[in-house]
């Protein structure tokens, strides 16, 4: 998991994990207590459905711990792996009744769940909510915008190199790490979920991982647990030439 379990008793939402990146990052204490009000936790064992497209959904929510897999099954039965959610991101569409795609639990996982309609009357009366919200939304698409360069234009290496990039940029946001310096984490996703989420064979996700190893790019102990020496070399393996900023 991209952070370490959490006992889900009760968390109060000043003392959340995810407080500073969640949807509710920006509110007062007095719209946090509004919050706590229509909040409950949920959680779900490894490889759980959460969510089955075109269900209808009495909730909207943050992923706390652990990691969960966007698809979407097309008519001939065939599914594809469209998204990753991590910790901080945010599950449901406000306004929306049913779900647009299955949402599986990759590792074990607790959400942080409000009931839909008071969110829903939140958002209008609690612009710190609406805010938040759409700049995630807004990060979201800029996300899935670069997603589509690294599964249409990159290599298998580059493809490797920018997944671990990116999960290794959000550890560090959620952690509030400093960009400078060895990144470590441990690695979420199977060899097999890789393969999955970036079109790949499982023989040449490992191939490629054992040769960024190799080449001292990545440092890894057993099958997850991930150390980036450089970011800098790591994101140029990406073919990224951005700064390697943590993801806001």
């Amino acid at each position: 998991m991209l952070l370490d379990s959490v006992k889900t008793d009760h968390i109060h939402c000043e003392s959340c994990p995810i407080r500073h990146r969640a949807v509710c990052a920006r509110c007062e204490a007095d719209e946090l207590e509004l919050l706590e009000e229509i909040k409950y936790y949920r959680s779900f064992e490894a490889g759980q459905h959460i969510i089955w497209s075109g269900d209808r959904m009495d909730f909207v929510g943050s992923v706390v711990s652990g990691i969960a897999t966007l698809s979407q099954t097309m008519e001939d039965g065939r599914t594809q792996m469209v998204g990753l959610l991590l910790p901080s991101d945010f599950v449901g569409r406000p306004g929306r009744s049913g779900a647009a795609y299955d949402v599986v639990a990759t590792t074990d996982l607790v959400m942080c769940c409000f009931r839909k309609k008071p969110f829903e009357k939140m958002m209008e009366t609690t612009p710190h909510i609406a805010q938040r919200l759409l700049q995630m939304t807004l990060d979201e698409l800029d996300a899935a915008r670069e997603w589509m360069l690294v599964l249409g234009r990159k290599t298998a290496r580059e493809k490797i190199a920018s997944l671990l990039a990116i999960i290794a940029r959000r550890d560090a946001s959620l952690h509030l790490n400093a960009k400078n310096g060895p990144l470590v984490f441990d690695l979420p996703l199977t060899r097999e979920a890789m393969a999955d989420y970036l079109g790949l064979t499982l023989e040449t996700v490992s191939r490629q991982i054992s040769a960024l190893k190799r080449d001292g790019v990545i440092v890894l102990e057993g099958k997850r647990h991930v150390t980036i020496p450089d970011m800098e070399r790591l994101l140029e393996e990406a073919g990224d030439d951005s700064d390697g900023g943590m993801l806001d």
